[in-house]
């Protein structure tokens, strides 16, 4: 169990640079995002969302992972980064008080409708989740924002997966709620945020002053662009305004929310 005052937190740590795997057979390279090889964590109001148990670890040993010196999940942290800055981009627009119950429902028993109002509110109610459908047997994770006078709050869920083989399990509950201060939450993303850019920097610098190993490429000036620009999202995602068409959603969730009269006729 981690011990942290902060509600949530993202942790992460890189493969070591010599280490990294390179992506193509015939040609390989080491590109920004490969380069982001590593594992990460998401803590949740005291829980490693994102850990997994000794006997899953054991048996992804045992299925070849010799490298696993950790429990947690093996993949770009890139991934999480990306994904937590689209969260801030389309999903931190507050909740209308009437539509906060929805918002909160993390499987809806919805009736697929084709008109535009169904699919404003199907791509409004997506925008809530973590992208983890990458992940073998992930947890589903999702949030919202509300503010009420003067409490401007984020809530995050998450809910664990059985999964059918029984070789993943993740520790913890298997589903938590917690509410967190809006700048909270934003200044836990922006420390992910200000982690990665340094310690991709600071590998930059590394494979510039070493090289790549002989056979795998290396564009140290494309990486150094493409880092250039990296460091500019979360900003960008921060002054978006995603401005949802409330109306629109409110219909389609009426649409969606429906009986499937013509499955009974």
């Amino acid at each position: 169990m981690i011990h942290t005052d902060r509600a949530i937190r993202f942790r992460f740590e890189l493969t070591p640079l010599t280490s990294v795997t390179p992506w193509g057979r015939e040609r390989p390279v080491l590109h920004w995002f490969g380069l982001t090889e590593g594992w990460y964590c998401v803590d949740l109001d005291g829980h490693e969302v994102l850990r997994y148990s000794d006997s899953t670890v054991r048996a992804l040993r045992d299925d070849g992972d010799g490298r696993r010196t950790h429990p947690y999940v093996d993949y770009y942290v890139v991934r999480l980064w990306e994904d937590m800055i689209a969260l801030v981009s389309a999903a931190l627009e507050p909740v209308p008080p009437d539509l906060v119950d929805v918002a909160a429902d993390t499987s809806p028993a919805w009736t697929w409708r084709e008109t535009p109002e169904a699919e404003a509110a199907l791509a409004w109610h997506s925008a809530g989740y973590l992208y983890t459908d990458y992940l073998r047997i992930a947890p589903h994770v999702r949030c919202w924002r509300t503010v009420v006078g003067e409490e401007d709050t984020v809530t995050v869920v998450w809910e664990h997966q059985a999964d059918p083989e029984g070789v993943i399990e993740f520790v913890g509950p298997r589903s938590g709620r917690v509410a967190i201060p809006t700048s909270e939450f934003l200044a836990a993303v922006t420390e992910l945020d200000r982690a990665l850019l340094s310690a991709m920097d600071q590998r930059i610098n590394e494979l510039e002053e070493s090289g790549p190993v002989p056979g795998v490429e290396a564009d140290i000036e494309q990486l150094r662009r493409e880092h250039r620009d990296r460091a500019t999202w979360l900003r960008r995602a921060r002054d978006r305004e995603p401005g949802t068409d409330w109306s629109a959603v409110r219909t389609g969730v009426r649409t969606l929310q429906a009986p499937d009269t013509a499955a009974h006729a």
